[in-house]
């Protein structure tokens, strides 16, 4: 598509290469764009531009009038407009014509000049009234480095400026590195990487390196490091490698343990991550066979500081190979890898997958979650929770079509990104029992009581009597909709999150620290003044859930078992184990404190609200969904009630407004104490009847308030 000159030009002499079937399209009258994918007009680039290259760009306006062979006796034609645009003239005149129409609106690169171009080279649209197709041509520019053609001036400068950016600095169609100047060279967690000018804008470069998510990347190494830790060497997975941060991170700090495998498949992206690997002093492998060149450097044991590198899709990588780790890190959604992930992954491996896709997730785009994940949700206060489960259940649906089953070990939501690290349990039983776990959640839109559909497949005749809600029945018309399907199970491992605690710990991880305890706090739907971090020859550790557990003080190898049989049988055995051990699952979703505030009410300080629904009987916890969250087996009634019982007026003109008295108020103040007393002992005497001890204790505590209600 920049090859193409009008029959005039080829009448003086010029020696230039064209294709024949763009001849052929000019004799008809109506050339058409030649396909990007021909490889004839390909630009061979080495260290300098290509002869073959359009005749509008140029390096200096002399060379551009050789073109025209200007002759004081004879009358040229302008090389660069077809005759009914500009006729032939004598040299002064076309010289002025080239200087002023041609060359002073050109656009500069790296020593060429693109001129703007009259030529029949991009196609136009026929006019209707008549065949005025030639007469009106359309003037143009040609790109040096993709061929192109564009239109206007200052999109042409935009257009090589995102070449530049891209690296592409000759030819889109030939893999060709930037200039080292370009590159800018970023530490993380002791590995450094080289990227692009614009590494953090996805969709425009090729090496994608996001630094907020830093904290993703350590996660994912955490999980990664405990199953190190069960068996190894383990075959790991990064299926989009970018600049190879992650992978090399896996390989530099877990070294022998672990045969790491970086995938992409754009070119350039192949091409940084092998400069990636060398920079950080590793070998490269690649198609299975070891690259034998001086750049490799590192030696010691085999695999020990060797990366596979390979340029696949992500589906047919993990279609060909077996994996026990798989990462998929794609740009939005990764529902369309998640069967390859789980067609050859090993039994009791994991896959982890984070989706960036937030939009749709998080209800803005509900059209786009319902297209994606065939899951109905709505926004809610645990819009973060609910993206999560929605997540997990299109894995659990996609590891059920291969007759595999999935433990959720962690679901985390943050603003960027949804991370879900599942481990695979292979068998039709496990696949069945993980497909139970998918139900349609029936939410309340007036409170926001939630609550999971029931088994089975029997029709009730008001599913609104499973909400613990009564708002159907005092407000008019239908006050719940049906979300879903979702996961309804258990979100975290607390095992596994212990073990991924300790391996943050010993890596020197302090961002995913804090992360850690609160889901380990979450886990255990405990508060954090009961969470303390066990010593290191804590023999707790050992039977928490999950499948090994390392403790420094102990080597990894005293919990092998030799014998891919027997080890698989052994942890096959545990993992029955800790699902009997830890029935009791963390409360699904959470409550934010703000969305049930009471109007002219000061709440109590979230840490003081914590303690008061734990000496209520109810287990409770903060949630790293939300930060003002938490998360409660209480229903929403008892939650309000307790809520309002320990807020106080925020001036005495809200004594109008809100249902409690200040008087009263002072009153309940100074009665907190005996009030809680009282509640834990109707609480062991009726522990049945939660509501009925809440209603006795607040109207033993304040009956100036019962009074008001």
């Amino acid at each position: 598509d920049g090859l193409v000159v009008s029959e005039k030009v080829k009448s003086n002499n010029i020696d230039l290469k064209i294709p024949k079937s763009e001849l052929e399209a000019e004799e008809k009258g109506a050339e058409e764009e030649r396909p990007r994918e021909s490889d004839s007009n390909i630009l061979d680039v080495s260290s300098d531009y290509p002869r073959d290259k359009h005749i509008s760009i140029q390096r200096h306006l002399a060379d551009l009038e050789k073109l025209a062979d200007l002759r004081e006796e004879e009358r040229k034609p302008c090389p660069l407009c077809p005759e009914e645009k500009f006729k032939a003239c004598y040299s002064h005149k076309l010289h002025r014509h080239l200087q002023n129409l041609h060359w002073k609106v050109s656009v500069e690169f790296e020593g060429y000049r693109m001129c703007i171009c009259h030529l029949s080279c991009r196609p136009v649209k026929p006019n209707l009234v008549g065949d005025q197709t030639l007469s009106k041509m359309g003037a143009h520019y040609h790109c040096i480095i993709c061929s192109a053609t564009i239109v206007r001036r200052t999109d042409m400068i935009g257009h090589i400026n995102r070449h530049v950016n891209k690296g592409e600095t000759e030819s889109r169609f030939i893999t060709v590195r930037a200039p080292k100047s370009s590159y800018k060279v970023v530490k993380e967690s002791a590995t450094d990487v080289q990227v692009l000018p614009n590494h953090s804008t996805p969709q425009k470069t090729d090496s994608y390196f996001n630094p907020k998510m830093k904290l993703n990347r350590q996660l994912i190494f955490c999980a990664l490091a405990v199953l190190a830790g069960e068996r190894k060497p383990i075959e790991c997975l990064d299926a989009f490698g970018a600049t190879g941060i992650m992978g090399l991170q896996w390989a530099k700090h877990l070294k022998s343990s672990v045969k790491v495998t970086i995938n992409d498949c754009n070119e350039n992206s192949v091409t940084m991550i092998k400069e990636n690997c060398h920079l950080n002093k590793m070998k490269v492998k690649l198609n299975m066979r070891e690259e034998d060149n001086g750049e490799t450097v590192g030696n010691g044991e085999e695999n020990s500081d060797t990366i596979e590198v390979t340029k696949m899709d992500a589906n047919v990588v993990m279609h060909l190979r077996s994996f026990d780790f798989i990462h998929l890190d794609p740009f939005g959604t990764s529902v369309n890898y998640l069967d390859s992930a789980f067609r050859n992954v090993r039994n009791l491996g994991i896959v982890s997958l984070t989706s960036t896709d937030i939009s749709s997730l998080y209800a803005k785009a509900q059209h786009v979650a319902l297209r994606h994940y065939g899951c109905n949700i709505v926004r809610t206060e645990y819009y973060k929770e609910l993206a999560a489960r929605t997540v997990i259940a299109a894995v659990t649906r996609a590891a059920a079509r291969c007759n595999k089953g999935i433990e959720v070990l962690l679901a985390v939501a943050l603003e960027h990104f949804v991370l879900v690290v599942v481990r695979v349990l292979r068998g039709p039983t496990p696949a069945d029992d993980s497909a139970k776990k998918v139900r349609y959640l029936i939410h309340c839109q007036w409170c926001e009581e939630r609550v999971f559909q029931k088994e089975g497949n029997m029709v009730e005749e008001n599913p609104y009597q499973q909400l613990p809600c009564d708002c159907h029945g005092s407000m008019p018309g239908k006050t719940a909709v049906l979300l879903g399907p979702l996961w309804s199970g258990a979100l975290f491992n607390t095992g596994f999150l212990r073990r991924m605690l300790l391996e943050a710990v010993q890596y020197g991880l302090d961002e995913a620290q804090p992360l850690l305890k609160t889901l380990v706090c979450e886990a255990e739907c405990t508060t954090l003044k009961h969470f303390s971090t066990h010593s290191p020859g804590d023999e707790n550790k050992q039977e928490e859930c999950g499948v090994y557990i390392r403790t420094p003080n102990t080597s990894a190898e005293s919990y092998l078992v030799h014998g891919k049989r027997k080890s698989e049988e052994v942890l096959r055995g545990t993992v029955k184990r800790q699902r009997a051990e830890h029935s009791a699952e963390h409360p699904p979703f959470y409550y934010n404190i703000h969305r049930h505030s009471i109007k002219g009410m000061n709440m109590p300080k979230l840490n003081k609200f914590l303690n008061y629904l734990s000496e209520a009987g109810y287990r409770v916890s903060r949630t790293h969904f939300d930060p003002m969250g938490v998360r409660t087996n209480a229903p929403l009634a008892q939650f309000k009630t307790v809520l309002m019982k320990y807020s106080t007026p925020t001036y005495v003109g809200a004594q109008a407004e809100g249902p409690v008295h200040l008087p009263g108020e002072i009153q309940l103040g100074e009665e907190v104490p005996a009030a809680a007393a009282i509640k834990v002992e109707e609480a062991e005497l009726a522990e049945d009847d939660k509501s009925g001890v809440a209603a006795t204790v607040l109207t033993q505590s304040c009956p100036t308030h019962c009074a008001a209600d």
